[in-house]
């Protein structure tokens, strides 16, 4: 045991950091997904084929072998978009991507101010969800993927009354439409008013569990609300909206840290 403490270098402890921490900012990336169901299911394939090695079961050992060839290429192309995010959420955590990502969330932030205010300026109803770092895996699951470049014009084809995706939210990510026609939990939250409809309700039920930020237009008065940990600002115009998304759309922040909600809040003169 002491020689080979002996034979450690301080390469072989930097190596062995740069490989866990790696593992962990995917883990922690694909927590609570379905891709992080099938990876696991991966790691125990693993672990069984190197124990069969092990004691020297070959016939078991060169089954688990193929399988895990197999299973890995499916994991790969069923979970391909889930698995980008992932990796993309990794990227943004870096330094070196940073700016890069910035650039994409104003573009991303651009575009939804625009839609917003055109759709206010016409009536016409929408609910729009940012994700940051919580995986909104269970709300894309319940709608229609897209899977394309946020732009002003898409996002205000899709809440077209007569457009199939127009019902539900739309789910955006890395500057992409995600999905739309998603179902959103509604807050159950007694506090809220009474006059609050369905889509208000859907954005407080959805940004009370994630870190998540919803942007709703109202089909009855036109106006503009922006919805984050629960608390809701409303009557935004295109100008704030676009100020409290900048900052809202910072650094990752842990769902829990809500201040940046409670500020937007109290700027804007909403209540929860």
């Amino acid at each position: 045991m002491f020689s080979l403490w002996n034979q450690f270098r301080w390469i072989d402890g930097l190596d062995i950091a740069i490989v866990a921490v790696a593992i962990y900012q995917i883990v922690l990336a694909l927590r609570g997904t379905r891709a992080f169901q099938m990876l696991l299911g991966l790691g125990l394939l693993y672990l069984a084929s190197w124990l069969s090695l092990r004691i020297g079961l070959v016939t078991v050992n060169w089954a688990l072998s193929n399988l895990l060839a197999v299973w890995l290429l499916l994991v790969i192309i069923l979970f391909q978009p889930e698995l980008r995010r992932a990796l993309a959420s990794v990227g943004r955590r870096g330094s070196l991507l940073r700016t890069f990502w910035r650039y994409q969330e104003a573009h991303m932030i651009d575009e939804v101010v625009r839609a917003v205010t055109a759709l206010a300026a016409k009536k016409v109803g929408a609910i729009m969800v940012l994700e940051r770092d919580s995986r909104l895996s269970d709300i894309v699951d319940s709608g229609t993927p897209v899977d394309a470049v946020v732009s002003r014009r898409l996002l205000e084809s899709i809440f077209y009354p007569y457009s199939p995706l127009h019902d539900g939210a739309v789910i955006l990510s890395q500057d992409r439409i995600v999905a739309a026609s998603c179902f959103l939990p509604l807050s159950i939250n007694p506090d809220l008013p009474r006059d609050f409809g369905t889509r208000h309700r859907a954005a407080v039920g959805a940004t009370e569990e994630s870190d998540a930020i919803a942007v709703v237009v109202s089909e009855e008065t036109g106006t503009i609300s922006l919805v984050v940990g629960g608390e809701i600002a409303p009557n935004l115009d295109g100008t704030a909206l676009r100020q409290h998304l900048s900052r809202l759309m910072g650094p990752p922040r842990r769902w829990s840290d809500r201040r940046e909600a409670k500020a937007a809040v109290e700027t804007s003169g909403g209540a929860k």
